[in-house]
């Protein structure tokens, strides 16, 4: 089955209201450039110039649109709704729910970027921002510095996990409380676990 048949047979079996939308969506990407392909990934339609650039998708609450390179696009109607993770990816989504009308052109603007971006070859890795490092407590810092196993472990966790611990200490409001967090936290980190992973323990 050719890419556009699978893309009729997606559009088809979604209800009314995304339906809509979705032919709606298409068409406007179909007319900002003639050169624009359609694909088939990851079991969703997809629209390629030059490389991969945006994907549809049918919610159960909402049609969204994935675009691969959101990172460095100028949302300036505010149409992305980001999350963390979608941070950590690059990714950016313009969620559509039912009854609400498409921004026709906000939309076609961030399509005719995605396509600017394709066409000058610009990777998402190497102009993505650089994240803002994170800074760790000088107090337990310190306790690092006098537990080698501690930050061992700690090195090994991924920004995430550094995060999670670094903003339960800083958000205790007194000195004993805060020293009270440190030292939990440092026996959970010598077993390599998150802040999370505590309520799975034993």
């Amino acid at each position: 089955m050719q890419p556009q048949e699978h893309v009729n047979t997606y559009i088809a079996e979604q209800p009314e209201w995304q339906r809509r939308i979705l032919v709606k969506l298409r068409q406007h990407i179909h007319s900002v450039d003639e050169e624009i392909e359609e694909a088939w990934r990851q079991n969703s339609p997809s629209f390629d110039y030059m490389g991969a650039m945006l994907s549809l998708h049918g919610l159960k609450s909402c049609v969204s649109v994935w675009f691969n390179k959101g990172a460095l696009l100028k949302d300036t109607h505010g149409l992305f709704r980001l999350t963390e993770k979608d941070e950590e990816r690059g990714i950016r989504k313009y969620k559509i729910e039912e009854g609400e009308a498409i921004n026709d052109k906000a939309f076609v603007d961030l399509v005719k970027q995605a396509m600017k971006l394709n066409h000058a070859g610009t990777k998402l890795t190497e102009a993505k921002p650089t994240r803002k490092a994170l800074e760790v407590p000088h107090d337990l810092q310190t306790c690092f510095e006098n537990d080698d196993e501690a930050q061992e472990h700690w090195d090994k966790f991924d920004h995430a996990h550094k995060k999670e611990w670094v903003e339960w200490i800083t958000d205790a409001k007194q000195d004993e409380s805060r020293k009270r967090r440190i030292a939990q936290a440092l026996e959970m980190i010598r077993l390599g676990l998150g802040k999370e992973d505590k309520h799975r323990v034993g």
